[in-house]
Order: C-alpha cells, then structure tokens, then sequence
C-alpha cells in the first residue's frame, strides 16, 4: 500500500485477519538468512585480503644426514658356512660385537695348521735366502782374490818379460861382438895363410891362428844361440802375459757368473718369501673373518640368512642393521618446477606418519602437531619420477622432534616461502601457477656469501 490518504485503515482493518496481506509480508527467517549471507559474504571478502604463507609440499620419509647412520646391511667378506648365531633380531648390539662364527667351505683352507705350516715354509725359505747370500759374499771375495792373484801374476810375467828383453839387449851385443871378432880373427887368418904359403912364417903360427880362428867361429855360434834363446824368451814372456790374463779372466767370468746366478737365486727366494708373508697375512686376516662383527652400534632388524650351516658367498648380505642415529632428518621429494624456488635454510613444517597432526599450510602458527625444520640439503639432479630429494634437519629455534619417529617413517612437509594475500593463491591455485618468491635483495648476496 502507498498510504497516500489521511486517512488510515490500519487501524480498522488488521492485517492477520486478511490472509491475502499475510502472504505477500516478507518472512521473518527470510531477513534472518539474508543478513547471515551477507555477513558471510563479506568475512570472505576480509578472509582474501588476510596474509597467506606460501608453501611447497614434499612427501618422504625419515633418514639420517650421515651416510654412515643410515640403515645398512652387513656382508661377509669371505664365503663360508654358518656355525652359530650370536644375536637375535631387535637385539642391539654394539659396535665390534659378534653377530655370528662362520667355518671354512674351500678345501684350499681346510687344514687346521696352516698357518703353523706356511710359518715353517717361510722360515726355510729365509734360511735358504740366509745361506744363497752367504755364496754370493763368498764369490765376491773369490773374484776380489782372483783379480788381486791376476795383478800379481801379470806384474811377475811383465817383470819376466822385462828381464827377458833387457838378456835380449845384452845377447844380441856379445853376438854382435862375436861377430866383430869372428870378422877379424878371419882376416888374419886368410892374410897369414897368403904368408905361409908364400913360406913368411912357419906351421906352427899359422896353426896356431888357425885354432883361434875355429875358437871365434864356436864363440860366435854360442853367441848367436845366446841370442836366439834370448829373443825366443822374450816371445815366450810376452806370451805368458796374455796367458796369465786369459786364464785368470776365465777364472774371474766363471765366479761371477756363479755369483749372478746366486744372486738371482735370492732374488727369486726373496719373491718367494715376499709371498709366503702375503699368503701368511691374508690367512690372519681371513681366520679374523670367520667372525662376522657389527660395524657400528645399532640394532638387528631382520636376518636375510637364517638357520645352522647354511652356506654364504663372498660379499652377500646376512644380516640388516640400523644404528642408534643422533641426527634424524627427512628426505622430501619435491617436483622440479618447485626446486628453483627452495634454498638452505628455508623453513619447513614436518607432518610425522602416525604422529596426530593438523595443519594448515598457510597460517603455520595455527598448526597443532607438526614440528620445525629446516632445508639442509638440495640435490643437483633428479632422484626418481622426475623430482628433486632435499633433506631437512630439526631447527634449533623449535620444538625438538619426537624420540619415538624411528627411520624410514613416512613424512610430510611444508617448505615455506614469503607471505601473499589469500585472494592471490587462490588465483595461483586455480590456474595452476608455482609459487611466487620475493627474495630479500639485501640477504640474498649475503646468504649466497656464506654459502660459498
């Protein structure tokens, strides 16, 4: 009605009586819907400006940052048969202690006393060395002595060469004076001969020249025989010399090459023995394997080889351990497109498998049940389907992590980047855009800086 009259019938007539005015009145519960709405309405429009963390989220496991507290198996590292287990699985063992005995399968090995035996074999071996070294000093000196007898028995045949040349001088100087004289008793003679047969001088004189005559021829024979003996010793001592040289240089070749072939006699005794020691050390060492011990403390988690004398290989595994590990950390896989937007020291929120939880990955302050982490590690390459493995470790400024989550538990993570408003991620979300990352420009060198 448009109540443009004075005069008012609501008064007159009442509205509840007419059923015509009842209907066409807005409800009550109408009003009531209509101003929930548009209060929800507009708590959504405040909800979008409201500041929105983003986040990257990564799914893994628990693991150690060092390799060497990370599960491991241990191997034998000789083939064997086993004898007798030492543990039992969950036991914990520490580092060094017997997990189980195992026996020899090669038949190589099966004497009990070898190692006494090869011990033997090394020590004659050494006594043989002892002795071919004693030979080759006795050779040394053999051929020492040898070339010293060679210089005196070369001075003595050069001193007899000498002598036989200076006898040589003097021979052939009497010959020569023989023959002076020879010349002249010769002359006299055929000058007295003309005398005495011109009938000048008598028979007995001519005789008696005659005689002398025959006298120097002798002397002069003697004499030429004197020097012949005399030149023959000189050739005959000039021979000895390289006799003597000869038969002591055969003498010095034949006792050094006994003393070479000594030598190399030692030298294969010294191989020998070289790998007797080898042989003995592998032995100590092997007899120290027929004892499989923990290389580390830990616990046994499962016995890949199971019963009394069942036979191993060399480098199979026996048994599975995990050590008592101080430095937990979990493994997050995050796809590609995420990496470039993650750096050490990034903040991480980490959601345990079997640890109550509820999160809300924008607003972590409100998070119930999840605890504090940081980014540690990123890998450079791909690991599996694609995705990259980063490894967070506890934050120190947080809550520590629960004794109770052991290695290898299932994990979630929250790495969280810079605050946006909720109406932006929500647009990101629906068009499927990554996170947006604004670095700080004045820590960013910095952090780069010591990261280097």
């Amino acid at each position: 009605m448009l109540n443009l009259s004075s005069i008012s019938i609501k008064k007159r007539v009442k509205e509840d009586e007419l059923y015509t005015l009842k209907t066409l009145k807005t409800p009550d519960a109408g009003k009531v819907l209509a101003k929930w709405l548009l209060g929800f309405m507009a708590l959504f429009v405040i909800c979008l400006f409201l500041p929105w963390q983003q986040n990257i989220r990564g799914e893994g496991k628990v693991t150690a940052l060092t390799p060497e507290n990370r599960p491991q198996t241990v191997e034998s590292a000789i083939a064997g048969r086993i004898n007798e287990w030492k543990v039992m699985e969950g036991e914990y063992v520490e580092k060094g202690d017997t997990i189980l005995t195992l026996s020899e399968i090669k038949d190589k090995y099966f004497d009990p006393k070898l190692l006494e035996r090869l011990s033997e074999q090394l020590t004659a071996k050494e006594n043989a060395l002892e002795s071919k070294r004693d030979k080759v000093n006795a050779l040394r000196d053999q051929i020492i002595a040898l070339k010293e007898a060679m210089d005196v028995k070369l001075n003595q045949a050069k001193n007899k060469f000498l002598q036989a040349k200076l006898k040589l001088t003097s021979d052939s100087v009497d010959f020569q004076a023989e023959k002076v004289r020879y010349a002249n008793f010769e002359n006299q003679y055929e000058r007295n001969k003309v005398l005495y047969e011109a009938g000048n001088i008598a028979l007995t004189k001519f005789q008696d020249i005659e005689s002398k005559l025959q006298e120097s021829k002798m002397k002069l024979v003697s004499a030429e025989n004197k020097f012949l003996q005399s030149k023959a010793e000189v050739i005959n001592a000039k021979i000895n010399i390289a006799g003597v040289t000869a038969e002591y240089q055969d003498k010095i070749n034949k006792a050094e090459s006994d003393r070479n072939a000594t030598l190399s006699e030692v030298y294969e005794s010294e191989a020998e023995i070289a790998k007797l020691k080898n042989e003995i050390a592998n032995m100590q060492i092997r007899s120290q394997q027929y004892y499989l011990q923990a290389p580390q403390s830990g616990y046994i988690v499962q016995a890949l080889k199971a019963g009394i004398g069942e036979t191993i290989k060399e480098g199979e595994p026996v048994v599975s351990i995990i050590p008592e590990s101080l430095d937990k950390a979990v493994e997050l896989y995050v796809k590609a497109m995420d990496i470039p937007l993650i750096s050490k020291g990034r903040q991480v929120r980490v959601e345990f498998d079997g640890w109550p939880a509820l999160q809300f990955s924008g607003w972590p302050s409100v998070s119930v049940g999840t605890f504090g982490g940081v980014v540690k590690v990123i890998d450079r390459v791909n690991t599996k389907n694609g995705k990259f493995r980063i490894l967070v470790t506890p934050d120190p400024n947080d809550e520590e992590w629960p004794e109770q989550v052991r290695l290898g538990s299932g994990a979630k993570g929250w790495i969280m980047l810079d605050d946006v408003p909720l109406w932006y991620e929500i647009w990101r979300q629906l068009n499927g855009f990554p996170p947006s990352l604004y670095e700080n420009q004045t820590e960013q060198p910095e952090e780069k800086k010591n990261e280097k």
